[in-house]
């Protein structure tokens, strides 16, 4: 007889690990504590594994196959003697066919997961790339002058993505749970953090942004300094305004919700556009007009975000104040997601920093390939998506099947290596044979046309390494990550160092930028390839957690 605590599958090919026991010579002495796992955008993360009232726990592939508890915690199955018969006497038959199952659906499921969050990832390097070209337009000074002052305005922030990670994972964990008011008191209490983030970066801009820009620029670039410090400041008016709308973004994606925070940005991109031809080209603003106009698409954004919450029956403008436990809470999700964070941006701040000090029309062109490899390496974003989305259920969720993980991590590496090839040729393309989008200085496009190597390698392997570090991600390999991609980091900054001590100039730059793409990407896979590895072991106490405590 089943009853209402019965495991129910939907009416589709069960997906099972042939060397489990059946479900019903299993009992839990109590509830198991499964993981939640967060998710990264160009650095958003979303929990694969949520808890849902009365003890259901729903996976992220299908949500009909729901895993039922008794207030006990015993585990109740029926007892189906065919299914069980079956098991028994075809259980390789089984696991192959399971392996094997039809990759135009699991290619149907991806693209409809990851479909509107692309453009997500691509507004943000989009309306870099327009204020490059538009300013290039008019003055190499200006151009060069952007680099430093992107990275006081754009890498400093990823420091608080934090914010969007954790918003992400509480959220989609208290909807599993039907908390509606859980959920909101968590949107409040980030909301906060987010606003006093934005204001505390707001002060910092404003006293020490012509500091932070000297210093980084170097006594021998003193003339970018006050070009670069009008963009900072205009740009830093919008800080509380951009770290709401990412909490507010993440909160949206946290309830599956993509298109409303795609179509705020797809509204800012519209704006940045207009406005930087505006006030750039037409009213000869230069940066300043530049800054102007990202600076008003980043206030309408986070409102769009906002108000889209509002449309959800949340109150978007309720701000709590967190209490202690509650900022550890946030804290302790990020961790060391936070630390993966800082590595890159200290990666890309030094490539910023040898590249400056190499004069002015050498940091024009390093900001120009910045840009537009920043533009083709957020195509691979939804790869790292994909995995940590669908990874989990197959590693260790109920029905656990290693060899289906492993087939659709070979298929996303393939349409990783795929991906790499095209974007690397176009994006090689763009800066070889239509260098005048971004500036008609002959001695910035010769020093662009000097690194067109190094880039494409670069680009090439970028997007299977999402790929594989999504899958460390869904394996709850963070602690491996953050501490590879420290390793990482080193090893690139070193080869820069000897590469710029030979006077290797912006090449050596970008070859250390190679190594370190390579790097991250050959630790990833051989942590991948272990036979102890989470797509080979059949250990399971590598995925226990200990239960984040609720709000």
């Amino acid at each position: 007889m089943i009853t209402r605590n019965t495991l129910s599958q939907a009416p589709s090919i069960p997906l099972q690990n042939p060397k489990f026991k059946p479900f019903s010579s299993i009992h839990f002495p109590k509830r198991p504590n499964f993981p939640t796992l967060p998710f990264h955008r160009s650095f958003s993360l979303s929990s694969s594994l949520n808890f849902t009232p009365r003890n259901r726990i729903r996976h992220c592939i299908s949500p009909s196959r729901e895993l039922n508890y008794e207030g006990n915690g015993d585990l109740i199955e029926e007892n189906n003697e065919e299914e069980e018969q079956g098991e028994e006497t075809s259980p390789k038959i089984k696991g192959e066919e399971l392996a094997n199952q039809s990759i135009w659906q699991q290619l149907k499921e991806i693209v409809v997961f990851t479909g509107p969050a692309t453009g997500l990832w691509l507004c943000g390097p989009m309306m870099s790339l327009i204020d490059t070209a538009v300013i290039g337009q008019g003055s190499s000074i200006e151009l060069a002058a952007l680099g430093p002052a992107t990275v006081v305005c754009d890498y400093i922030g990823y420091i608080f993505m934090f914010l969007s990670i954790a918003t992400s994972n509480m959220v989609a964990t208290s909807l599993a749970r039907r908390g509606k008011d859980e959920v909101q008191h968590q949107i409040s209490i980030l909301l906060c953090i987010g606003l006093f983030c934005g204001l505390v970066m707001l002060f910092l801009t404003m006293f020490f942004g012509s500091w932070a820009l000297t210093a980084f620029s170097g006594p021998n670039n003193a003339h970018l300094v006050p070009a670069g410090n009008a963009y900072v400041q205009i740009r830093g008016l919008a800080w509380p305004a951009v770290l709401v709308g990412w909490v507010a973004q993440s909160a949206s994606l946290g309830m599956k919700d993509s298109w409303g925070p795609l179509k705020a940005l797809a509204v800012s991109s519209v704006i940045n556009g207009v406005g930087d031809v505006v006030l750039c080209m037409f009213l000869g603003y230069g940066i300043a007009g530049a800054a102007w106009a990202t600076m008003v698409s980043q206030v309408v954004a986070a409102y769009m975000m906002i108000e889209a919450l509002n449309k959800k029956g949340y109150n978007a403008f309720s701000i709590s104040i967190p209490s202690f436990n509650e900022l550890l809470s946030v804290l302790a999700i990020a961790g060391p997601v936070f630390v993966t964070l800082m590595s890159k941006i200290v990666f890309y701040s030094l490539l910023i920093y040898f590249a400056t000090s190499m004069g002015t029309h050498v940091v024009a062109a390093h900001q120009v390939m910045l840009q537009i490899c920043g533009m083709c390496t957020v195509w691979g974003e939804p790869l790292s998506q994909t995995s940590q989305s669908f990874m989990p259920e197959l590693i260790y969720g109920v029905n656990r099947n290693l060899p289906k993980a492993r087939m659709l991590l070979k298929s996303l590496v393939t349409i990783g290596a795929t991906l790499g090839l095209v974007l690397g040729v176009i994006g090689t393309a763009v800066p070889w044979f239509f260098p005048n989008i971004f500036t008609h200085d002959i001695k910035v496009i010769e020093e662009m046309h000097k690194v067109l190597l190094p880039y494409f390698l670069a680009l090439a392997i970028t997007p299977s390494t999402h790929s594989l570090e999504g899958t460390l991600l869904a394996g709850r390999e963070l602690r491996y990550i953050s501490l590879s991609m420290c390793g990482c980091v080193a090893f690139g900054v070193l080869i820069m160092l000897l590469l710029s001590a030979r006077g290797f100039g912006l090449a050596g730059c970008w070859s250390a930028l190679v190594g370190f793409q390579w790097a991250r990407f050959s630790l990833a896979l051989q942590r991948l390839l272990s036979p102890n590895g989470i797509l080979y072991s059949e250990d399971l106490t590598r995925f226990e957690v200990k239960k984040m405590r609720a709000f």
